[in-house]
């Protein structure tokens, strides 16, 4: 497996080594499940992505964390779409379909106002459940007190593909406080838990975006924590529906995540009332990942 190509792509901003870090492997076909998880294990990221053999979809997508399979993710999806396309892989088509274990889902090419390639990904029906676990030992294992939660807005899990605790946050200043105990979160997420923790706010340090978000990972996975989440910021469009403006049909906003860690990166979502939630982005080649350190 030495002589795998494993490209390093930074996914939500176009900058290098902001956003969220994901490897790929585009010729991932003859690969076992056993040595996908071992190349993301060496690797090291929050997650990596194989490009896999076409069964009804234009491309198959798997995603690993350093410590297992996930069944879908939007930044690692971001960082291969933009590879394929950007190497002229997928020529000159504006659309693809790409096979995950949610299902199948639609990808669409554009480019924005700064010539950035753009890529819009739909993600799999939103679902909720109310969080019924301690909320004291939740906010300890994010470093904070109860009183930082936002009580005019429910903590729910929230998934469009992958499960994730949505917590709401009162002050943009708790996010600098946070210090994550992962290990602590399986005995908190009784209901999932193999879930994240998706801590956010209405409060933003962009006046142009929504909401401010950090990401912390479960212990199952291996890391600490997501720089920029494309899953979880679509869920959250889907949330802002349901729970906040339940009287509008649609909205478009940017999520912002990860300036307390530098990576600083930005997630457009676009959410419908009778349909699936999307959200795009673009990404930057970064380097090629040495698997021998």
């Amino acid at each position: 497996m030495n002589n795998i190509k494993v490209l390093h792509y930074d996914a939500f901003s176009p900058y290098p080594n902001k956003g969220n870090p994901a490897g790929v492997v585009l010729d991932a076909a003859h690969l076992s499940e056993s040595d996908m998880q071992s190349i993301a294990h060496k690797v090291g990221f929050n997650e990596t992505v194989f490009v896999v053999s076409l069964d009804v979809a234009d491309l198959r997508l798997k995603y690993f964390t350093p410590g297992h399979e996930i069944n879908l993710c939007g930044h690692a999806t971001m960082a291969s779409l933009f590879a394929l396309k950007t190497k002229g892989i997928l020529g000159e088509a504006s659309s693809v379909k790409i096979e995950t274990n949610v299902g199948v889902l639609p990808i669409q090419f554009s480019m924005d106002n700064n010539n950035h390639l753009l890529i819009k990904m739909k993600q799999d029906h939103p679902e909720f459940i109310e969080f019924d676990g301690d909320r004291a030992k939740l906010a300890h294992a994010l470093g904070l007190t109860v009183d930082e939660f936002d009580e005019d807005m429910p903590i729910v899990y929230g998934c469009t593909g992958a499960w994730t605790l949505l917590v709401p946050i009162k002050s943009i200043d708790s996010f600098n406080k946070m210090k994550p105990i992962n290990e602590l979160f399986p005995e908190i997420l009784t209901q999932l838990p193999k879930a994240s923790i998706h801590p956010f706010s209405l409060h933003t340090l962009d006046p142009h975006a929504l909401m401010h978000a950090r990401h912390f990972s479960s212990p199952f996975s291996g890391t600490v924590e997501d720089p920029v989440t494309g899953t979880a910021s679509g869920v959250m469009g889907a949330y802002y529906l349901k729970y906040i403006n339940p009287h509008m049909d649609s909205i478009q906003f940017d999520v912002e995540q990860g300036q307390e860690i530098s990576s600083d990166g930005k997630v457009n979502v676009e959410v419908y009332r009778l349909d699936s939630d999307r959200m795009d982005g673009t990404a930057v080649f970064v380097g090629e990942v040495d698997l021998g350190k």
